[in-house]
């Protein structure tokens, strides 16, 4: 592809801005920016104008149909398509897309999760249009990205509470700014780069595997000899049938005007990434969701599966998204760069003492906008960011939050160089402070990365938490400033009273989990614990403080959070069960059978069958266990779906009982896996999975 080609193709999907300048009249555009600019809502005529210019445009790009484009509390994203066309009387047909059609759609509301809000038999809902992220063209339809309420206005979505959570931020940050003499700043936005990790498998592999096709991870599988243990793979040479994939993807990814900046191999066996450059976190959240659709999509056409489940295979790493975070004003200042001189930068010390502040009091909640039954079996893993949050800073940041608590003035050091060695390198500057890749909220620069986030997972929900948490803290900041407070004497106070959470060591180390304990910081296990965080009244202030949540609405995410979870372990549960009554144990018994039958052989010969007997033994008292255990998972399966899948007992009993089972049930199958001949298996294994590219 030539350089024109590449530079032309960026984008060519999209109804951007700059499209949409090109095809209103300049009096309209102005009108929808002002709009923008105020927070006011979008004029009627001027809604009809872009809706017109959008029709002609995505039927130009070959759209037939249009969607009002959401991302409901199943995760999932949801779209409804509805063709331009619309008949005459004359028997005829017209191309029909109005202001009225753009602005709002109309999906049934009782098919999605409510949680309590909403009455099975109560359908009607409403999909709005989210005029700050672009529409686009994907596969004949115009996808209009849009946000979901209720009949009766509650927000059935993911996207509602973090544009709130912006909304809150900007106003917030502006007023402390201005008490802070940067009165030319007029808006201030939380700017998101996502990094998304994922594994690729041979497509014919993963249909013979029901449990990849319904849950999305392995639910059986012995270890593969080989897995991650000489981390060849990361950033190793990429195979040619991935590459081929990538190169793909990259270049659908470009249509859309999504950056996808860089690809790589993860550290385990047919694990990858790609990352995209920072964009507003409103457009990143939208452009996550694509880019997991995309890859998808893109995989089948390459022979693969996209496999986006946080832990798809047992014994190496699970799959994560790296959520960097930045917030930024309108005159270009970064409030998370410390520049040259960190201990003379006023927004940058305010804005990290809030965000200190921030993490340390709501961290549970934090913690809550990273739980799902997938993420579970990955944080805290050892292979990833514990389940305890706490932040990492760096020796320089360090030293200077310590020299702002002690009263003690900051000798900056100048960065020193990095010699190489080599006569013929030069050498080059060296960054003032190490990485922490165990820590899941680390500085990392001019930006925070939290690093918690599931891979199948919408950042809508932590980007909401963490918009929401520093408003609340720039409101505190900005008050107590109004108290006569001077800036640096408040942020020594919040540094004083909330180091407890930067933490710059090992988290994967016992020690840390005995010295957070001792801190009295969380360490929350799992989703259903993780989902109590929405009944701490300190959470509930927060939201309804900064208007992102109504207690309503709060309360019904909790019962979506454990609902999703019950749901997803009855569904895993119902197919573990169904592979080893109908795949594995009757395998087993066949395998018995032929073993049992070459050791008669090997008698009636004479032979030493002895050694034989020894292996008959061992078969039949793994398979005897695992009928029992096979029982065991049945009867507790049927037992957990009498209880109310929305109440925390009943999400307990599939986390302590039912997992419980399966796990053993697995241990018990993954032993005779490795004892059974390759060749009677009735499933792809580890091999051929993650090394069969």
């Amino acid at each position: 592809m030539e350089m024109k080609d590449l530079l032309d193709e960026y984008g060519c999907m999209t109804f951007s801005d700059d499209v949409m300048k090109e095809r209103i009249p300049k009096s309209t555009y102005k009108a929808f920016h002002e709009a923008l600019d105020k927070g006011e809502q979008l004029p009627k005529e001027v809604a009809t104008v872009v809706a017109n210019a959008m029709k002609i445009w995505a039927i130009e790009h070959g759209a037939t149909h249009f969607t009002h484009w959401f991302t409901p509390m199943t995760g999932l994203t949801a779209e409804k398509h509805d063709a331009f066309l619309e008949p005459d009387h004359k028997g005829g047909a017209l191309l029909e897309f109005s202001g009225k059609t753009l602005r709002k759609g109309e999906p049934d509301a009782s098919s999605f999760p409510s949680g309590g809000l909403r009455a099975t038999f109560e359908a009607r809902g409403y999909t709005a249009w989210d005029c700050t992220s672009p529409a686009f063209v994907k596969d004949g339809s115009l996808y209009i990205p849009t946000l979901f309420y209720s009949y009766n206005g509650e927000a059935l979505d993911k996207k509602t509470p973090l544009m709130r959570s912006s909304d809150a931020l900007d106003r917030a940050s502006v007023n402390l700014l201005h008490k802070l003499g940067y009165n030319d700043v007029s808006h201030v936005t939380a700017s998101v780069g996502a990094e998304q990790e994922y594994f690729l498998v041979l497509d014919e592999y993963y249909q013979k595997r029901i449990d990849l096709r319904l849950t999305g991870r392995t639910l059986y599988g012995a270890p593969a000899p080989k897995g991650q243990e000489l981390e060849d793979h990361y950033f190793g040479s990429i195979k040619r049938k991935v590459g081929a994939f990538m190169k793909d993807l990259d270049h659908e990814l470009w249509k859309y005007g999504i950056p996808s900046k860089t690809k790589h191999n993860e550290v385990a066996p047919a694990q990858h990434e790609v990352a995209c450059v920072y964009a507003n976190v409103n457009i990143t959240t939208d452009n996550n969701s694509l880019v997991m659709q995309i890859a998808q999509d893109i995989a089948k056409k390459h022979g693969l599966r996209c496999l986006l489940h946080e832990k798809p295979f047992e014994g190496v790493n699970g799959s994560g998204k790296h959520n960097n975070w930045s917030v930024t004003t309108d005159t270009g200042i970064n409030l998370f760069n410390p520049g040259p001189h960190p201990s003379e930068n006023l927004p940058f010390i305010v804005a990290l003492a809030c965000t200190i502040k921030g993490i340390d009091e709501y961290a549970g909640i934090l913690r809550a906008s990273a739980a799902s039954a997938g993420n579970d079996h990955r944080l805290g893993g050892h292979e990833a960011p514990p389940a305890i949050i706490s932040v990492f800073l760096g020796e320089e940041l360090d030293e200077l939050v310590d020299a702002i608590i002690n009263g003690k003035d900051l000798n900056e050091n100048t960065k020193e160089r990095f010699e190489t060695g080599v006569a013929v390198i030069p050498d080059f500057s060296k960054d003032t402070t190490d990485r922490n890749r165990t820590s899941p909220f680390a500085f990392t620069g001019n930006k925070f990365e939290f690093r918690s986030v599931g891979s199948a997972m919408s950042i809508a929900g932590a980007n909401t938490v963490l918009n929401s948490m520093l408003a609340e803290e720039f409101d505190e900041f900005a008050k107590l400033m109004d108290e006569d407070m001077a800036p640096l004497d408040i942020a020594k106070k919040f540094f004083s009273e909330h180091k407890r959470i930067i933490f710059n060591g090992d988290g994967y180390s016992k020690e840390w989990e005995e010295e957070a304990a001792r801190r009295g910081l969380p360490n929350i296990h799992d989703t259903v614990d993780a989902a109590e965080c929405y009944k701490d009244p300190n959470v509930l202030k927060l939201y309804t403080d900064q208007k992102v949540f109504s207690k309503a609405e709060l309360d019904s995410r909790y019962e979506i959070m454990l609902e999703n979870y019950s749901n997803t372990i009855q569904v895993e549960a119902l197919t573990a069960l169904k592979m080893a009554k109908n795949e594995i144990y009757p395998a087993v018994v066949k395998y018995i059978g032929e073993v049992a039958h070459d050791a008669k052989d090997l008698k009636d010969v004479g032979g030493d069958y002895a050694f034989m007997s020894e292996d008959l033994k061992q078969l039949t008292t793994l398979a005897s266990s695992m009928r029992a255990e096979m029982n065991d998972l049945d009867e507790k399966i049927t037992k957990a779906r009498e209880l109310n899948k929305a109440t925390r007992q009943a999400a307990v009993y599939w986390r302590d009982e039912v997992l419980h089972a399966m796990h053993t049930l697995r241990l018990t199958a993954d032993r005779l896996e490795t004892l059974v001949d390759e060749k009677d298996w009735p499933m792809p294994n580890y091999v051929d999975l993650m090394l069969g590219i």
